[in-house]
């Protein structure tokens, strides 16, 4: 039996996957935390955590989790630069997945999303569009960073220097080099996604999207399970190497 522990144990994906769990013979939620609750307690019954929170609380977890030597299934999104490194040297201790997003259906999205790149070619403009419930604080969505993140590396750009964030104003042309993202919020939306290949006389989308948290639970309790079964020591993974895409 792997005892989890949930972090944001009251938010909308820490109930799914406090749910989730429950269902799961192979795992239980050994804890929970949320605003005010003791993590070191909680560490201490537990085997390793699923966090769905915020950045401001990473800090506080990768550190008291790499003392406690417990492994971490991590969908925390919007971390600053700082907080990945952080993340990584973390993971010279213990294991930690840290993907933007656990669903089977968005990470066969990133392998689609790979492998349309490459065969299109550069004469194709891409953009991304996503869209998110009107509770949403980061933008863009980890999963649309990640789906560029794709695409300027197949195509040798920068997400950084390459990628527009929106467009505003007399901006001039698009360029041939560009990356835009479009970031959508309102309404309940769980998440939608599309990689849009614009050409000449033809346009390819690739489009997920999400109806339940469930989903995202599952595959989160799905990740805490590959690194038990794998007995993981260290390492920093993500959806990719649990569904061997990779």
């Amino acid at each position: 039996m792997l005892n989890i522990l949930v972090t944001g144990c009251r938010g909308r994906m820490g109930q799914a996957v406090t749910a989730v769990s429950s269902e799961d013979p192979e795992t239980r939620v050994s804890a929970g935390i949320d605003l005010g609750d003791s993590l070191e307690e909680a560490l201490a019954k537990s085997d390793i955590v699923i966090d769905f929170t915020l950045p401001s609380f990473t800090d506080e977890l990768i550190e008291e989790a790499v003392a406690a030597g417990k492994a971490i299934v991590m969908g925390t999104t919007g971390h600053e630069d700082s907080q990945l490194a952080l993340i990584a040297e973390a993971s010279k201790t213990i294991p930690i997945v840290h993907a933007p997003n656990y669903s089977v259906g968005v990470n066969t999205l990133f392998w689609l999303t790979r492998k349309a790149t490459e065969v299109l070619g550069k004469d194709f403009d891409l953009e991304v569009i996503e869209m998110h419930h009107r509770h949403k604080k980061d933008s863009p969505s980890g999963t649309a960073r990640r789906l560029a993140e794709i695409l300027a590396d197949v195509r040798g750009l920068s997400y950084d220097d390459n990628c527009k964030h929106g467009r505003f104003g007399d901006v001039g042309a698009r360029t041939a080099d560009e990356i835009g993202i479009h970031a959508l919020r309102g309404g309940d939306v769980v998440g939608d996604h599309t990689v849009v290949y614009a050409g000449e006389g033809e346009r390819v989308e690739l489009t997920h999207k999400a109806s339940s948290r469930l989903t995202f639970a599952m595959g989160a309790v799905r990740a805490a399970k590959w690194i038990a079964s794998e007995d993981l020591k260290s390492g920093l993974y993500d959806m990719q190497d649990v569904l061997g895409l990779k």
